[in-house]
């Protein structure tokens, strides 16, 4: 099927997904946060909001790439470029910030299904660091010069939310001991944080390597 990465591709992506996945961010607190103050219900509620954002993410995206890579495929290529640079601040932002995780734990009134839902949704669409990442994430791993590019980050986008959530539904089951383990070791934290930043290195020197390779003259 066209639509379909090469395996090489697909295993870059997974694993860059993974570490994603586990990095603690504005998305895992509020999983976890809802999960220890109204439940796991809420907790999963939030989770399936941002996952619906990642939807609309992917479809604007590819959508809007696949229009650029017509008019441009230079400009696209240009994003791309931009996207490594994007990649390595993000990783130099790991490891001399670190991971930011302080989940709310009062205890509320319980909230319905649909706000909870309506909240996840809100905080993946209104963060402007994943509206850049997917911008910059997805068309490191298609060609400018590929047809079938539109049907592969589609395909990519639905992959990212596959993958993510054997890692992201129980961290909400067990929210409790996950929110404790990040605070009470802030090593695993600081080992994700280098794990993050040592694989988004890798994907900018990739790209920016490739330079060469991507027709200029």
């Amino acid at each position: 099927m066209s639509f379909i990465p090469d395996w090489s591709t697909i295993i870059q992506f997974a694993i860059a997904t993974f570490i994603i996945a586990i990095t603690p961010g504005p998305d895992m607190t509020l999983f976890v946060g809802r999960a220890l103050s109204e439940g796991r219900k809420a907790g999963f509620a939030c989770m399936a909001g941002a996952m619906t954002g990642i939807v609309i993410h992917t479809t604007l995206v590819a959508l809007g790439l696949s229009a650029l890579i017509v008019a441009s495929p230079q400009a696209f290529m240009a994003l791309k470029v931009v996207g490594a640079g994007y990649l390595v601040w993000l990783a130099f932002q790991a490891i001399t910030k670190g991971s930011a995780f302080s989940p709310d734990t009062t205890k509320r009134a319980p909230r319905s299904v649909f706000q909870n839902w309506a909240t996840g949704l809100g905080i993946n669409l209104l963060n402007p660091k994943i509206i850049l990442f997917f911008m910059t994430f997805l068309p490191q791993f298609v060609s400018a010069h590929d047809t079938n590019a539109p049907g592969k980050l589609f395909f990519l986008g639905a992959m990212f939310i596959v993958l993510s959530l054997p890692v992201t539904a129980p961290m909400v089951i067990a929210a409790d001991k996950f929110a404790g383990l990040l605070k009470k070791s802030p090593r695993v934290t600081r080992i994700v944080d280098y794990l993050f930043a040592g694989v988004f290195s890798a994907f900018a020197l990739k790209i920016l390597t490739a330079q060469a390779k991507w027709g200029y003259s």
